[in-house]
């Protein structure tokens, strides 16, 4: 058919019409490019950051040594003191070692209730319970562990906890380190290593296993246990629209991996290793590690293989579905990122099944500066997420 050329007359009220609906599209925020602002800077080794429920403007920011400190978002000041600070009894005599995670009460404002996770000085995962009715500093004798457990190793620590929407209180274990999970702790019911376990805070003191965990009753499981099969979850994550679990496990030699699990399908489940790297049988020289997959088991949603390229990287930091308003780019996406090869990227999950994977890594380079060891994501109560450097900034993630 052929074109027509001759091109359309308007009336002077439509053109004007039209020209504003051209500029309202050239400015609309779907059409922003993804950036960083600078937050803060200056933190000693920054591994977590998060806010308690019905507060805007401030970020409590997470030191691995043992301090967390609260920014205005304002200013990117710190208060004068740390809102905690129990560097005296966290070990950082390996890598992996430190202050790992924090999860406040759901009812912290009336409360002053919130929960650490930390490797102490006997080579132990405590999980803390801490009073902080003042809010800030807390007294680190006020202290209730309300678990402690061997690492074995200095590495594979986990370290995330979180309050899931059913209101328990989930801790993301590792396999207790070394290569290989030499004894075999990730598969082992007996043992809280290898774990996400689920229990219930609410008493006054102490804590209670749910009545519906997966292996209450089983005389030769651990009742907290919830899920099993990990190596090293760092940095997992509800997704705060939908309920749904996402884990993210740091590989051994060839695999990095997000487990993608919908609300409610998390009990019980088998996430694969020692037997099972990413989509494929563990290897190893004598084949002693690998096998096939477990009854039941679940594959990942999506995997990339180490390296340094675009695709590729080394250790895995979990992140959110980003459910804010400031940047459309990337509503309904997980955006996640790699440590040591700092990229930064981001899917769609379908049917579960990943789609429209993007790599958002040059974007997301601050003005005159480089993002180096990505470590954690953070996400406000209005779905807004932040990522943390490794070596001292934090910066959020906005629309340019």
């Amino acid at each position: 058919v052929e074109p027509n050329r001759n091109p359309p007359i308007f009336t002077a009220m439509q053109f004007k019409s039209l020209l504003f609906s051209a500029l309202a599209l050239s400015v609309s925020p779907a059409m922003a490019e993804v950036g960083t602002k600078l937050v803060a800077k200056g933190f000693e080794r920054p591994v977590w950051a998060g806010v308690p429920e019905g507060v805007e403007g401030k970020l409590w920011v997470m030191e691995q040594a043992g301090r967390v400190w609260i920014v205005d978002l304002k200013t990117g000041s710190w208060e004068g003191k740390p809102f905690l600070d129990i560097h005296e009894d966290v070990s950082r005599k390996g890598n992996e070692e430190g202050l790992l995670g924090l999860a406040f009460a759901k009812d912290f404002a009336t409360s002053g209730r919130y929960y650490v996770n930390f490797t102490d000085k006997e080579k132990q995962t405590r999980i803390v319970r801490f009073p902080s009715k003042d809010k800030v500093p807390t007294d680190p004798a006020t202290a209730e562990v309300l678990m402690a457990y061997p690492s074995e190793f200095e590495n594979h620590n986990g370290g995330w906890i979180g309050f899931g929407p059913d209101g328990y209180l989930y801790i993301g274990n590792g396999d207790g380190g070394s290569g290989n999970d030499p004894k075999q702790r990730a598969q082992d019911l007996g043992s809280l290593l290898g774990k996400m376990l689920r229990i219930d805070v609410s008493p006054e003191k102490g804590y209670k296993t749910p009545s519906d965990n997966p292996f209450v009753g089983d005389d030769k499981a651990r009742p907290e246990i919830w899920s099993y099969g990990l190596r090293n979850p760092w940095r997992n994550s509800f997704d705060r629209e939908t309920g749904d679990f996402w884990i993210a496990d740091v590989g051994q030699g060839i695999w990095e991996e997000v487990n993608f699990v919908p609300n409610g399908k998390s009990k019980g489940a088998n996430f694969g290793w020692r037997l099972r790297e990413g989509l494929i049988e563990t290897p190893s020289k004598d084949n002693s590690v690998g096998g096939e997959k477990p009854a039941g088991a679940l594959d990942p949603i999506h995997v990339y293989k180490h390296g340094m390229g675009p695709d590729q990287g080394l250790s895995i930091t979990g992140g959110y579905v980003y459910r804010g308003s400031a940047v459309p780019e990337l509503k309904g996406r997980y955006v996640f990122a790699d440590y040591q090869n700092p990229r930064i990227w981001s899917f769609k999950q379908e049917g579960g099944k990943e789609q429209d994977w993007k790599d958002h890594t040059k974007a997301l380079q601050p003005d005159g500066g480089r993002i180096n060891l990505i470590s954690s994501f953070a996400e406000d109560n209005k779905g807004e997420l932040f990522l943390l450097d490794h070596t001292g900034p934090v910066y959020q993630i906005i629309a340019k």
